[in-house]
């Protein structure tokens, strides 16, 4: 999905798999089948502990949006911990700063497997970051838990995807503001991966449904100058924004956007990168009536909802917002404990193996991992920031959407990947 800082698309020609030179294995067995002279890092699961990856942006331009997701999988460490544990072993939580630089993840990545020795990884925001980590986990044979809505167009036997793909998100986004008689539609993002990727998918999808992309401009990560865009948005005669900017970025966005006399009401933005945390930070008076598209809000109802709200607020704060990423940034950390229980092992491909079928009653509703692909069903909702700060929801599909990461169920996205 999202980030912020640095980075464009060509950054990530030049993420190499960071050197490595051996294959994780776990338990005093290999992880994987391979048998190479790579082989020969072990995840350390001799003592009366584990450890875990917490691989996430402490520092720079995305900590805005990460760190809450990296509290979230302390949460989840510290309840699953006072449980027991997985497999009769406390979980030792590892945190690496990926700090919103890309390579800078591949580095940290490989040091939790090759230094720390973790049984699994929990992290990354942006899909550059993802992409960059990704040959990584794939070279050790590591599993990576990557908890934030993207693109689609990617599987990895290595990677589990607990955030949203294309259909669960983008799509039902879509399809709602089509229903809404918002046909014209103006691209703004940041530049590099997701948005590049998911403006593709928009551009398509417009095409197929009788919508009009009418604009199409993108900003640097970490970009504070957003008039010239803003102008051209204000002059184009859209219907709505299509909103994929991210991380402090949206900030200077919508405080243009204000400035210049656009409101909710006149041209409503659609986001997908701005959750409950980025709303506080950006202003609600910048915000307020503008729509989001996710998965979960903290005011999504359910036992399971108020619990977590609650479990969280009381670690971190009264008042401090869940989001989206959070929530399922928790639950990966829970679904990973279900998979290993399931298996009775650690070992990576005994985990895989166990991933298909298995469910949690989940902040957000029941979800169940789809083992073929490694992504998680999930219902979509459309939300309303509210003046409080809290995020509404207006639609949601009904029941959990199959993920479907390369499009394979819309005729009008052959040939995107």
């Amino acid at each position: 999905m999202s980030g912020f800082s640095i980075s464009r698309r060509g950054l990530l020609a030049g993420v190499s798999a960071v050197g490595a030179s051996a294959a994780l294995s776990a338990c005093g067995a290999k992880t994987g089948s391979d048998t190479s002279s790579d082989a020969g890092v072990q995840a350390d699961t001799s003592g009366s502990t584990v450890k875990v990856g917490l691989l996430n942006s402490l520092s720079g331009t995305m900590a805005i949006s990460e760190v809450t997701v990296h509290n979230a999988l302390l949460l989840a460490v510290k309840e699953i911990n006072a449980a027991g544990g997985v497999l009769g072993k406390k979980l030792d939580p590892v945190s690496q700063d990926g700090a919103s630089d890309w390579p800078t993840f591949a580095e940290k990545a490989e040091a939790l497997i090759k230094d720390d020795k973790v049984v699994a990884t929990f992290g990354c925001w942006t899909s550059s970051s993802r992409k960059a980590v990704k040959p990584v986990f794939e070279r050790y044979k590591s599993l990576l838990f990557y908890p934030v809505q993207y693109e689609g167009l990617e599987e990895s036997p290595y990677i589990f995807y607990t955030g949203a793909t294309t259909n669960q998100q983008i799509i039902p986004a879509l399809d709602y503001l089509k229903k809404q008689g918002l046909t014209k539609l103006y691209l703004v993002g940041s530049d590099y991966v997701f948005p590049r990727t998911a403006n593709k998918e928009i551009q398509a999808y417009a095409k197929a449904k009788g919508m009009t992309v009418v604009g199409e401009d993108y900003a640097p990560l970490g970009s504070t100058e957003f008039s010239t865009i803003v102008n051209k948005v204000k002059d184009s005669g859209a219907d709505a924004v299509f909103n994929t900017l991210n991380g402090d970025s949206n900030v200077a966005f919508f405080k243009e956007y204000k400035s210049s006399g656009m409101t909710a009401k006149s041209m409503p933005v659609l986001s997908v990168s701005i959750a409950e945390e980025e709303v506080k930070s950006i202003g609600t008076q910048y915000l307020e009536g503008q729509l989001t598209a996710w998965n979960y809000y903290q005011t999504t109802p359910g036992a399971a909802n108020t619990k977590f709200v609650a479990a969280y607020q009381a670690a971190y704060g009264k008042g401090k917002p869940t989001s989206d990423p959070m929530e399922a940034a928790y639950i990966s950390v829970y679904l990973w404990k279900a998979m290993v229980e399931k298996a009775g092992s650690f070992d990576v491909p005994k985990v895989k193996a166990a991933s298909d079928g298995i469910t949690f009653d989940a902040p957000e509703g029941k979800v169940t991992v789809d083992g073929a692909s490694q992504h998680v069903y999930k219902t979509a909702r459309i939300g309303k920031v509210g003046a409080d700060g809290l995020i509404t929801e207006v639609w949601n599909s009904g029941k959990p959407i199959k993920p479907d990461p390369f499009l394979k169920g819309y005729d009008w996205a052959s040939g995107l990947s």
